[in-house]
Order: C-alpha cells, then structure tokens, then sequence
C-alpha cells in the first residue's frame, strides 16, 4: 500500500503535470471506486480546473476550482498513470480523468477509492489523522509529548494512522532499523535517548525515500525515472535473509500484530 513517500511523489509529479489544467471529461468504469452517482460525479467535475493538488497522510486531494475536492486512497493495488490512449497500461482502469491530449488513469482501485467531497466534509473524513510527521511544525518536543503514555510496540504505533499519519508496513520498518531499535519494543520502554534516535529516524528516513521515488512499481508516465527510485535503498523491508549493511548479521522476518515486519537482531537493540 503507498505510504507517506509514495503519495509524496505522486503529489510533486501530478502538479507538474495538471495543476491548473481542466478536466474535460470524467469515465467512471466502476462505480464503487466513487461515492456518488455516476452523473453526480461528472457534473462537478466536468470543465473544473485543478486548482492545487495537496497530501494528506496517505491520501491526495485534488482541489477543484468549484471548491470541491476529490480525494484518492489507493488502498492495497491501486496505482495511477498519466498519458494518452496510444501508451495506457494493458489494465483495468477503474476512473478516467480526461485532459484532452493526455487523461489520469486510476488503476486497481477495488479497494481503494476518489470520492468527492466538499471541503468540510473531506475535514470531517480526515479529522481523526495524528500529525504529519514531516510538517515544519513538528518538534521533537512534539513528539515527546506525543509518546508520553503509549504502551503499543513500535511496529503497531508508527503504523497507526491516529498516532502519526502517513507510516505503513515498510517505512515502520526502516524507520525502526535507522533508530537502532526493534520494532517489538514497546514505546513505554523507550527511554529519553531512544525517543529522540527515533524522532530523528523519522524525519530522515520518510524525505529520503520521497527524494528517491517511493516504492511504487510502476512510472507515473513514459520516461518517469523517478517513481519507484527508493527500492535499491530499503535497508530491512523485504530483505529476509539477507545480509545487513550496517552490521552483516542475517535480517529476519516475523508477523506483528498481522503486520510484516522486517529487522536485524545485530544492530536493533
């Protein structure tokens, strides 16, 4: 599922790409990806310039000039392409968003969705969202207080959305490897020192990986070099059984909560 990185990315390439373009045209091949009527949809989107395009955690918001907002969850699988009928993906696509020469394809989107919302309503949809980790405002004494009485294990409270937004299953990980901790250790055992290594593993390793493309297998459009650009950098996520770069010891893999989690017993203490 796209984290915080890969949203990030999307985000920075999309602005280039339709900021202050208009849709033209909207195909919905799947109505369960939208929560309104087909027609409904259309009609709020259709000739709507996209004023700005904005993250939120793992979402994007899409402002419209009408003052409406779309907003994308792409969920597990759901993927996205922008260009023309001549190099679309042999996939299903789910929404189209026509610009005239080129349109965005929404791909995969069985779980995930773009809705449409007014802006109050998108708040109301968000407000249960913790921080984002990355904004300037978010101190390391913001986050001390922020782990005052947590008792979750490292792994389970990075990924909860309530607690910070935008960390899932992979950057949980390499966030916990770069903090020199395991990601079975409890935050309530954490002391002073480990708090602030893991405040600093955070706002290191989340801008790094948006600097590299994320993890997202497939290019947002031809010739995109860069989405997809983090994968030969994860140091733990998706390395079982190979050696650690920091240390050499053997990097191991068990399920936490349900979750996949990645680590070195070499160098995670």
């Amino acid at each position: 599922m796209p984290e915080l990185p890969e949203m990030e990315n999307y985000k920075k390439l999309l602005t280039e790409k339709i900021a202050e373009k208009t849709i033209m045209n909207a195909m919905i091949k799947r109505e369960k990806s939208i929560n309104v009527p087909i027609k409904t949809f259309q009609q709020q989107v259709h000739s709507q310039k996209i004023i700005s395009i904005e993250r939120r955690a793992k979402h994007l918001l899409f402002h419209l000039e009408n003052g409406y907002i779309l907003l994308l969850h792409l969920m597990l699988g759901g993927w996205m392409y922008y260009g023309n009928e001549e190099d679309k993906p042999d996939r299903s696509i789910q929404v189209e968003l026509y610009f005239g020469d080129n349109s965005l394809y929404f791909i995969g989107l069985r779980l995930g969705y773009l809705h449409l919302f007014t802006k109050k309503e998108v708040d109301s949809e968000l407000s249960d969202l913790g921080p984002e980790p990355l904004d300037i405002n978010f101190s390391l004494n913001a986050f001390q207080d922020l782990t005052k009485g947590k008792k979750g294990k490292l792994k389970t409270t990075l990924v909860d959305q309530k607690f910070l937004a935008g960390i899932g299953n992979c950057y949980s990980d390499e966030i916990c490897f770069e903090a020199q901790l395991l990601p079975t250790r409890t935050m309530n055992n954490l002391n002073d020192q480990e708090v602030v290594q893991l405040y600093h593993a955070i706002r290191s390793v989340l801008p790094t990986a948006t600097e590299h493309g994320g993890y997202m297998e497939n290019p947002l459009f031809t010739n995109d070099q860069k989405t997809g650009g983090v994968s030969n950098f994860l140091k733990v996520y998706d390395r079982e059984g190979e050696s650690c770069k920091r240390c050499g010891a053997t990097i191991l893999f068990k399920e936490v909560s349900s979750r996949k989690c990645f680590y070195c017993t070499g160098c995670q203490h």
